[in-house]
């Protein structure tokens, strides 16, 4: 019986999320998103750039677009990756200069994309004021680059400041091991991080780690899965250079945003399924009635 009720609970949950996610425009809100991160990249890397030069970090950005690279899968990667570098060729040595600034402003765009697809997701009205929606934007790209510069020193510059270490304490070699693996845990965490900050800051209301975990988790297995299996159907059986000549990078790049897009969104809508099963069983409960309902709330 227990296990009868349980799969009926998460059947509830899937159904009321896809529903959900079909009502609130989520193919299109997804589409928004994808190329909203899209044109947000360059901007967002150029800043990095004019951000690590001010600090004397020479070459961090190219470093940094590798990295930030290096989970997509390698067809959709290559050609973004090559255009960036291209970008990234010209220096800029003055972080206060208008092109870092305006690059700083459309980055932000980005964020707020993924604002309008949670805010959808959670079915919440906004009404907070647009001066704070985008000067908490323009700060969680801030924050988003300098956690990237940081990224790019625990992954490739410590190990040469390591290195350097030996040469004056070599004892220090024992704890290689132990430091590598909590520099590469903290790098892999910059991600779960970034996730639930942006469930968490992003949309209105106000939502516990209890009610974000859920859709943080399936984002990462999905994302995962949807990156395993995109990267073997481009390599296996995908011509886009046929359909869209010139354009097959870019369009191959965007696709896969798109499916990340999706994703993002779904763990959203996951994360409000979930709240209103939890809300309906609590009143039900709270009258006597049963644990659970087969359906969900049409809320």
């Amino acid at each position: 019986m227990a296990v009868r009720q349980t799969f009926s609970a998460i059947y509830s949950v899937l159904k009321d999320a896809i529903g959900h996610f079909a009502r609130d425009d989520g193919f299109a809100m997804a589409s928004h998103v994808a190329l909203s991160g899209l044109l947000a990249i360059f901007p967002l890397l150029i800043f990095i750039a004019s951000l690590a030069a001010f600090f004397g970090m020479t070459g961090a950005a190219d470093t940094v677009s590798d990295l930030v690279f290096d989970a997509w899968p390698e067809t959709v990667a290559a050609p973004v990756v090559r255009e960036i570098h291209n970008v990234l060729t010209v220096r800029r040595g003055d972080l206060l200069t208008f092109g870092a600034i305006a690059a700083f402003w459309f980055a932000s765009n980005g964020v707020e994309a993924l604002r309008t697809a949670l805010n959808r997701a959670y079915r919440q009205q906004e009404h907070r004021s647009i001066v704070f929606l985008r000067l908490q934007s323009l700060g969680l790209v801030l924050l988003g680059a300098a956690i990237l510069l940081a990224y790019t020193f625990l992954v490739v510059l410590a190990p040469l400041a390591l290195e350097a270490l030996q040469a004056y304490v070599p004892k220090v070699e024992a704890f290689l091991l132990s430091i590598n693996v909590a520099r590469y845990s903290l790098a892999g965490s910059l991600l779960i991080i970034g996730l639930f900050v942006t469930h968490w800051l992003l949309p209105a209301g106000h939502r516990s780690f209890r009610d974000l975990w859920p859709g943080v988790l399936a984002t990462l297995v999905m994302w995962i899965v949807a990156g395993s299996a995109f990267g073997t159907y481009l390599a296996s059986f995908a011509n886009y250079v046929s359909t869209y000549g010139g354009l097959a990078g870019i369009m191959t790049a965007l696709i896969f945003l798109y499916i990340c897009a999706l994703v993002f969104i779904l763990g959203g809508e996951l994360n409000a399924a979930i709240s209103r099963q939890r809300r309906l069983r609590a009143r039900l409960k709270a009258r006597g009635g049963p644990s659970a309902m087969p359906e969900a709330a049409g809320e």
